[in-house]
């Protein structure tokens, strides 16, 4: 059981018998009364968005969520599937399922898939993760003010900003959590 105090970003509650979770978060001491914490909460079963106020005595209880590790085989349509790596079963997820994470998974990719009452909800991507540049603009030397970036599509079909110096044809490292260049990879 949680209360209020253990509210984050990231973390999974169940609301009414569905598995939450938070967004965004914010602590909020009014003047006068009791301390709030307002949430956006997603709903991880129909993907649904909402803003709740919870007060500093509320109390939630865990999402009783499980993870198996499994590797992405291939897409069929929208359809993406998955095999379990110890039991070799398949499951299958929708893009809404996956999200904004479908632009970051490439076939063979493991990773851990979220179930709530046996049933695949969603998956759990490693913090980072490594793809391919196939389109970008070239570097022009002397190009070297400050901060500049450039777009580069990753074999995945994600766009992404990165540093001038970064051409086709490279990997780079990509922070799942928030879907930015980390660095550049040597092969």
């Amino acid at each position: 059981m949680y209360e209020s105090g253990h509210l984050r970003k990231g973390l999974k509650i169940e609301i009414d018998g569905d598995p939450y979770i938070i967004v965004q978060f914010e602590f909020v001491k009014p003047g006068k009364g009791q301390a709030l914490y307002k949430c956006k909460l997603k709903n991880m079963l129909t993907g649904a968005q909402f803003d709740r106020t919870f007060r500093s005595s509320d109390k939630f209880k865990e999402a009783s969520l499980e993870e198996h590790e499994m590797e992405f085989l291939y897409v069929d349509g929208t359809q993406y599937c998955f095999m379990n790596t110890a039991t070799w079963i398949q499951e299958f997820l929708s893009e809404d399922q996956l999200g904004e994470n479908r632009n970051l998974i490439k076939e063979n990719t493991k990773c851990n898939v979220l179930f709530f009452k046996e049933k695949p909800i969603g998956i759990a991507l490693p913090n980072f993760i490594v793809l391919k540049v196939i389109k970008t603009d070239p570097w022009t030397k002397g190009d070297t003010a400050s901060g500049s970036t450039k777009t580069a599509t990753l074999e995945t079909g994600y766009v992404v900003q990165v540093p001038p110096f970064i051409d086709e044809g490279e990997l780079i490292r990509i922070d799942t959590r928030t879907g930015e260049y980390v660095e550049r990879v040597k092969a």
